[in-house]
């Protein structure tokens, strides 16, 4: 009986652990999914700024050619 308490008590303890080391990388995901959600908001902004860049050089050039 005591040899039983005793794999039970080793068990539990090893479920604690594994409970703990995965709300701490559940915790480390979490943030790099924000990071990167940061990161592609960032590129997006940064693709819109070019992207209306270059539509405003086509216009100039469109000009250009019609003078």
């Amino acid at each position: 009986m005591s040899d039983d308490l005793t794999v039970l008590e080793s068990r539990v303890d090893e479920l604690i652990d594994l409970c703990e080391a995965l709300a701490r990388e559940n915790r480390m995901l979490r943030e790099r999914n924000r990071s990167w959600a940061g990161e592609r908001a960032d590129l997006l902004e940064r693709n819109e700024v070019a992207k209306s860049k270059v539509e405003a050089m086509i216009e100039r050039l469109k000009s250009l050619d019609g003078e």
